[in-house]
């Protein structure tokens, strides 16, 4: 098991498109464009839900675990780390007590179908869950979908986050369960006024235009964060992956730079090491 997951990217909008326009390819160039650039992992968001039957045995569609398996292949043939997650299941954190059954059986195929792939590929169990799932209800999901990983594939490493959408401030609620080969994941989008502002999936985004952000201030607020992150980890022994960050506006890119210098600047930091852009 690889526990440090280092700087990667999102391969969003390829395998969890949500209808409103066609899948993105996942050419080899890219790939190699990634690790030519030195990252060193690429998290696969997969909406395996919208490719998998309504009803038991809630059967994945081959055509598209194929598509994939061709994922998963292209970042290990570079030598790049991968992690496979369920993306998108909005269906579970709107009604879980109904939708747990088909979550299952997917990590029960999920694992079973990736059980003998090296080390290198992870598994995050669910993005961001949130609404119905409450933390009380995801604990108890979550440690019944590592069951599950558990009995196909016993070493592989697993990703698990906080309900409330993978929240730094919803970490304390998350209950950890007792297994050797866990990294916790957190998304960090924070000031959102300011990295989501004009972005047409939030409602109100609009007026936050013109915010800006930088400073000495807003540096300092970005490593309190990321400290509470790191003490977390700490108490709980487990290195914490961000697994999402950034603005939604390339001209606010320069956001990201005071978040790495806040990351490498703790040395000590429970943060999965250097992950400033997976």
């Amino acid at each position: 098991m690889n526990r440090w997951l280092g700087r990667g990217i999102n391969f969003g909008n390829a395998l969890d498109a949500l209808g409103d326009g066609p899948e993105l390819p996942l050419d080899g160039r890219y790939f190699d464009e990634v690790a030519e650039a030195g990252f060193a992992t690429v998290r696969l968001p997969v909406r395996w839900s919208a490719h998998a039957e309504a009803g038991p045995p809630y059967a994945i569609d081959p055509a598209f675990a194929r598509r994939v398996d061709a994922g998963v292949a292209a970042a290990l043939d570079r030598g790049l780390q991968v992690v496979v997650n369920v993306h998108h299941y909005h269906e579970l954190c709107a009604a879980p007590d109904e939708q747990r059954p088909r979550f299952l059986a997917l990590w029960r195929q999920i694992a079973a179908r990736y059980a003998g792939h090296p080390g290198q590929l992870c598994f995050e169990l669910l993005n961001e869950p949130r609404g119905q799932l409450t933390a009380a209800r995801w604990n108890a999901v979550l440690a019944e979908a590592l069951a599950v990983v558990r009995a196909a594939d016993p070493g592989r490493t697993v990703i698990i986050g906080p309900a409330g959408m993978n929240s730094l401030d919803a970490l304390p609620a998350l209950a950890v369960p007792a297994d050797g080969n866990l990294i916790a994941t957190i998304h960090y989008y924070a000031p959102f006024e300011f990295t989501h502002q004009g972005a047409g999936w939030v409602p109100g985004a609009g007026r936050w235009l013109g915010r800006t952000w930088g400073g000495a201030a807003d540096e300092d607020a970005v490593r309190g964060d990321l400290a509470k992150v790191a003490s977390w980890g700490r108490e709980h022994r487990l290195p914490v992956f961000i697994g999402e960050f950034g603005a939604f506006d390339l001209e606010r890119a320069g956001w990201r730079e005071p978040l790495r210098r806040a990351l490498l600047g703790d040395q000590e930091a429970a943060v999965a090491r250097r992950p400033d852009g997976c």
